[in-house]
Parts: structure tokens; sequence; C-alpha cells
């Protein structure tokens, strides 16, 4: 049976990195079994994130407020869930993610149905595995996630990450606004929904800044513990 695949590209400020990943996920060869559609979601861009992404031809979701990663996410989440699509999954703009991945993904979803696919950089340890700072980081919130839902995933802050019909339907009616990608899982967790890691080679990013950096580590960190935190106790 085939199923309806959403790549959503969430993107602010992407000009630079945005063509070449649109012209590799046109030049993927995906699972058969899959039927794939991407859309770029222009989180209120102030470059020309929105004019290279019409250029490629490719839907384009754009925002009237920049509403974050995690607003950007929900909203193309949304699209999914309104246009009946299987599968979401989740592709960042900036180009880390190659798309000849995602059959890595795809299939995982098809041997485990899982509701939730984590792409993880640190499983084999291949491909860019970010700096110290940022693995210490990560380290910090695999073992906050396991303490708080006595689940181990290693690549908590992957934005590399499948959803399937259940997630979309939690996800569209709630997701975590900033930096989403721990206190989701969390909060996927607590509704019972199963989720798997899969080894997958990133790289660098291949345009554009991070906001991520610098002080903002520090106020990241405090941030997502506390937004973790309270998922953990907030009723479903």
């Amino acid at each position: 049976m085939i199923k309806r695949l959403l790549i959503v590209i969430p993107s602010y400020n992407e000009e630079t990195a945005l063509p070449k990943l649109l012209y590799e996920i046109k030049a993927t060869t995906f699972l058969h079994s899959f039927v794939v559609v991407p859309v770029v979601v222009n989180d209120c861009s102030k470059d020309n994130t929105e004019a290279v992404a019409k250029a490629s031809g490719e839907t384009v979701v754009s925002l009237v407020n920049n509403l974050g990663i995690g607003g950007a996410v929900q909203a193309g989440i949304k699209y999914a869930k309104r246009n009946g699509f299987d599968y979401v999954l989740q592709m960042d703009g900036d180009g880390q993610h190659p798309p000849s991945e995602v059959n890595k993904l795809l299939q995982a979803a098809l041997d485990t149905n899982a509701d939730v696919i984590i792409g993880s950089r640190f499983l084999n340890k291949e491909g860019f595995q970010t700096s110290l700072i940022r693995r210490f980081g990560i380290k910090y919130f695999h073992w906050l996630n396991r303490i708080l839902t006595h689940k181990s995933v290693h690549d908590t802050t992957s934005g590399f990450r499948l959803l399937g019909a259940r997630a979309i339907k939690l996800a569209a009616a709630y997701y975590p606004d900033d930096y989403p990608e721990p206190e989701s899982l969390i909060f996927f967790s607590r509704a019972g929904l199963t989720i798997k890691e899969v080894p997958v080679v990133m790289r660098e990013r291949q345009g554009g800044k991070s906001s991520i950096a610098g002080f903002s580590t520090l106020f990241y960190m405090t941030k997502v513990t506390l937004s973790s935190i309270l998922s953990y106790v907030r009723k479903i």
C-alpha cells in the first residue's frame, strides 16, 4: 500500500542552503512504497528564503509572524493532517540532514511501526558530530529524558525525525514553540507513543547561522529543562 509522506522543511533565513537541499530531494530515489511531497515552511525570513523556495517549484507555506522552529514545524504538521498525509518527516532547511539518509527512517517505520523515528548522529558516530559543548548539552538532555520517561534516546535534539499518524494527530494539537525536539519526546512518551532511533550520517550546516551559540546555549539548556519538566507534569 502506497503511503504519503510530507517532508516539512522549517526555514528561517536559509536562502544559501535551501536551493541545494531542494535539488537533492528531487534527485533522491525514495522507497517505492512512499509518495514524497516537500513543503518549505518559511518562518517570516528576512532574506530571500521564500523566493528561492518558490523558484524550486515546491510548495511554500509562508508564516506572517516568526513562530520559531516549533511553530514552523507544527504549521507543517497541521498541513499534513489537513491534507491526509500518512507520515511527516522533519528536515532542517540548513542542509544538515542529507536526503539520501531519509530511506533509513522510512524503512525503520515499515519494520517497527513506531510512532516516532529519530535519526541519530550518535549510534554509529559517523559524519558530523557537532561541537564539544553541544555534545555535552545533548548528553545532558539524554539523561534528563531518561529520568523523566525511563526511555533512552541518545540524540534528543535531532531535528531529523519521522512522525506517524498518531504522532501527527497529537503534534497538530500541541507542539512546543521554541527548541521543541527534547520536550516533544517527553510529550510523546507520556502519551504512550513508541519512539525508535536509527543511525544516520549528518553534515555541518550548509549555510546560514545557528540560533544557538555562545551565551544562548546556556539559555537554551535552562529553558528546555524547565519546559521538559512542565511537559512531564502537564495533563495530556
